[in-house]
């Protein structure tokens, strides 16, 4: 079985049970080239806290009156922060930050108050520093982007990402996201298309257990692998699962099984297999059963901050490097340091000369 899976393979995958499971799991190790576990040192810096859309999942967003809500960090902030983390050994600069947030008028006021018309450009600005006073990499996450704003950002960040989350616009009308007008999934995946006309080394993945079918999970997985196909640019994809916090408007939904993310993790794996994609599984939302994943084909763990907190999952602390060493070698596999662009993208076709002087001080 390779990665030519269709519609079908996956279901049968999804819907595995007992012995076939782990006729699968043997399946993902035939793929494996080594037995590296990849993860990137990153900071987590939440530019603002206030977003256009209403997710039932999310913990990040805040309401502008909230007086704990990050309104806008200001420019010296950043920096401060980015300097603690260069003394961590961080290498990447991960800035998120809710979507469209200058459509709320408090923060079209503190976009004014520092000097700058529209988020991008403050954006921009914040990349562009980030490689001008520390040796520290930007990667954004911030939402949907047109695709002239994607130029902008491609020249200061050596990749970015966007969750798809799922294909399905059903999905539009359930909790999940029916009040989340970014999440509709055409908009993600244009976002995503234009990603790859620009070149930009990109970060994706599917969130299961908000209310979609399987069908809909080989949908999305689906709908991914063809961007990947026609242009080259997704490095790696995250298969991530729902979690319920308290406070959530989702919060009594039940979690997805643990064989569900092993089923999924193990059908991201062989539709991938032949395209050199890495699969991502997030340790901190999976701190009992992190290592599993490994069996089924996840070579990533992705950003692992020993600085910031994952802000968006707030309740799920990042596992220590050592730790995280720890369970990757127990499940006899070697842990490695990246960067937040893959080695295959690090050239001139894909990155300018800024961004590859900046990566050059971490080869």
């Amino acid at each position: 079985m390779t990665s030519n899976l269709n519609k079908e393979d996956i279901l049968h995958i999804l819907n595995a049970t007992d012995s076939e499971i782990i006729e699968y799991m043997a399946e993902t190790v035939k793929y494996r080239e080594n037995n590296l576990i990849t993860y990137s040192k990153n900071i987590f810096i939440p530019l603002t806290e206030i977003c256009r859309n209403d997710c039932g999942y999310c913990n990040f967003k805040k309401n502008p009156d909230d007086p704990e809500a990050i309104i806008l960090k200001r420019k010296e902030e950043v920096l401060a922060d980015l300097k603690e983390a260069e003394g961590y050994g961080c290498k990447e600069a991960l800035f998120t930050f809710g979507e469209d947030a200058d459509e709320e008028e408090i923060v079209q006021l503190k976009l004014a108050e520092y000097g700058y018309e529209k988020m991008i450009d403050y954006v921009v600005d914040i990349c562009q520093m980030t490689l001008d006073e520390t040796t520290l990499i930007p990667h954004t996450n911030g939402g949907n982007y047109s695709y002239d704003d994607l130029k902008r950002l491609k020249e200061v960040n050596a990749s970015m990402g966007l969750m798809l989350e799922n294909s399905s616009n059903r999905l539009m009308e359930l909790p999940a996201h029916n009040k989340s007008p970014g999440k509709n999934p055409e908009l993600r995946l244009e976002t995503i298309r234009n990603a790859g006309k620009l070149k930009i080394p990109y970060t994706t993945g599917i969130l299961i257990g908000i209310g979609e079918t399987k069908e809909e999970i080989a949908e999305s997985l689906l709908a991914i692998k063809e961007l990947s196909d026609e242009y080259g640019h997704i490095q790696e994809v995250i298969i991530q699962n729902f979690t319920p916090i308290p406070g959530i408007e989702m919060e009594s939904w039940p979690e997805p099984s643990f064989l569900d993310m092993i089923r999924t993790v193990i059908a991201g794996t062989l539709l991938f297999a032949d395209s050199d994609v890495s699969i991502q599984v997030p340790p901190n939302l999976n701190n009992d059963t992190a290592q599993i994943f490994l069996l089924c084909g996840a070579d990533d763990w992705g950003g692992v901050s020993p600085v910031s907190p994952d802000y968006v999952n707030i309740t799920s602390p990042w596992p220590g490097i050592d730790e995280l060493q720890k369970l990757t070698e127990d499940a006899g596999f070697e842990l490695t340091e990246r960067l937040c662009v893959y080695e295959k993208y690090i050239n001139s076709e894909w990155l300018n000369d800024t961004l590859l002087t900046s990566i050059s001080e971490h080869q």
